[in-house]
């Protein structure tokens, strides 16, 4: 259980007969990887000017932000660091033997984040106003700090990059799921119905079959349905269906009313499915002509639910289908089986990263302009792809009215030409970028994100990847427009 205390400059320093002898502080200095090779006398230099602490378990040590006093030592124990972006998530831990808090040498200006206790933790610190004297003590401890802020950058870099993927890869897995999941949904239920209209389907073609013997009208039935299948099927896109649902209502209805005027039983059932067909009246009256009254009933309800089987089949057809072409959209997208370096369709690469934001998409008008004769480039592809992801990710941040609301407004993409460079807007139609931190964005780590949101990593890893293409990129921006624009080589091989 956590220990919520107050930082005290005091906190855990043990005086007098608490403290530790000084032959067990420089043991346990010595197993510290970084301080190994001091002189006997710079051990005791160490131990003896540096103020001794220990904590208990769970204990709050230090808040993000806070100012450190110093240098601390791990002798015993562990501590975890984490961040308010990041909520629980230990991005640092100091571990006995390692040196953390503020060193010589270094520009931090607070902690990055909020330190616990694992466990019994004993520190050794030397506080900041000491550094002078410790690095004329111990001339050695310049290069040695210098080191390890070295690892500590290297370490908190690569540990922040690995949460800014795993946020990214969140977010395109819940992009995939919801894509994935309408067509599969759609799959499911008319497969699972497709069962039982089968059967059904198969005992009304049996009755039918027994009343078109009985009255001897199997051939004109058999005529009328060949001609209304020609004649369904001749409708261009069809056409004759209505395009909103309160027509189709009132064409269902006009349906309905003829069945039941003709005496035809469960009327709202064949009602809505012809309704939702290029059927027809007219083709009922005909049917009605052809056949006696009493095989009437049984001709429509067999019709009817032919069609359902065939709606029913061709719903799972086209869910397949879009399952299928989004499958191929992602291995485009992630250049899956493909060499590193590619020859690269940057329209089609934009479209495929658009395939990835299409649940985002729905209240979003996209324009696009490209270039019909702009030519392919050599480049990383999915590490391209990366880069129109953070920016078309941004774009439709930016357009969101809400934290999480949903995207609306204009989302801006064109691709051109210029000499031997390409280059590619990505554009939106949100509020701009403020005019005071318009330098800032491309910096590492800086985001206007709230906690849990973003870490500022995608626009510096946009940067790094063009600048790793030898490329360029740029940004625009105003209220209710903000541009951004990347420039590539079309043949810079020698750049990789």
């Amino acid at each position: 259980m956590e220990t919520s205390i107050e930082l005290d400059p005091e906190l855990g320093v043990l005086t007098g007969s608490e403290r530790t002898p000084t032959e067990r502080i420089v043991a346990a200095l010595r197993k510290v990887e970084v301080l190994e090779g001091l002189a006997e006398h710079e051990f005791l230099w160490l131990a003896n000017r540096g103020i001794e602490r220990k904590f208990a378990p769970g204990t709050m040590l230090f808040r993000e932000g806070t100012v450190p006093p110093g240098m601390s030592v791990m002798l015993g124990g562990e501590v975890h660091v984490r961040r308010a972006q990041t909520g629980n998530l230990s991005f640092f831990i100091a571990r006995m033997g390692q040196i953390s808090g503020i060193l010589p040498f270094s520009r931090m200006k607070g902690y990055g984040g909020t330190g616990y206790s694992v466990g019994d933790v004993w520190t050794l610190d030397i506080l900041r106003e000491a550094f002078p004297e410790m690095l004329a003590a111990i001339p050695s401890m310049g290069q040695r700090c210098v080191s390890v802020l070295l690892n500590r950058v290297r370490e908190v870099t690569r540990i922040e990059l690995q949460a800014e993927k795993l946020t990214a890869l969140g977010k395109l897995a819940a992009n995939l799921a919801h894509e994935l999941n309408n067509p599969a949904s759609a799959a499911q239920r008319s497969a699972a119905s497709l069962f039982a209209e089968l059967r059904s389907y198969g005992e009304q073609k049996q009755r039918l079959g027994v009343a078109l013997a009985e009255s001897g009208q199997f051939q004109q039935y058999q005529d009328w349905v060949r001609q209304t299948r020609e004649r369904m099927s001749s409708y261009s896109s069809r056409a004759i269906l209505p395009d909103n649902a309160l027509d189709l209502s009132d064409r269902e209805e006009l349906f309905r009313t003829w069945l039941e005027a003709h005496g035809i039983p469960e009327a709202w059932t064949i009602a809505s499915v012809m309704a939702e067909s290029p059927m027809t009246v007219a083709r009922l009256e005909e049917l009605a002509e052809v056949v006696s009254p009493e095989t009437l009933a049984a001709s429509a309800s067999a019709f009817a639910s032919s069609l359902r089987v065939e709606r029913m089949a061709e719903t799972v057809v086209n869910s397949t289908i879009r399952i299928f072409d989004f499958i191929s959209a992602i291995k485009d997208y992630s250049y899956m089986d493909q060499a590193p370096i590619q020859e690269i369709d940057v329209p089609q690469s934009l479209e495929n990263t658009l395939t990835m934001f299409a649940s985002r998409l729905e209240h979003v008008t996209v324009e696009r302009d490209y270039d019909p004769a702009m030519p392919r480039i050599s480049a990383y592809g999915s590490e391209l792809n990366q880069v129109w992801t953070e920016l078309i990710e941004n774009a439709l941040d930016a357009m969101a009215p809400g934290i999480d609301g949903p995207p609306e407004g204009t989302l801006h993409l064109r691709t051109h030409q210029l000499g031997q460079m390409v280059t590619v807007e990505v554009g939106n139609s949100g509020p701009g970028i403020p005019p005071g931190i318009a330098s800032r964005i491309f910096e590492p780590f800086f985001t206007t994100k709230p906690p849990g949101k973003g870490i500022g990593l995608g626009l510096d890893t946009v940067n790094r990847i063009v600048s790793k293409h030898s490329g360029m990129v740029t940004v625009q921006s105003e209220p209710g427009s903000t541009c951004f624009q990347v420039r590539l080589p079309i043949e810079r091989t020698e750049a990789y």
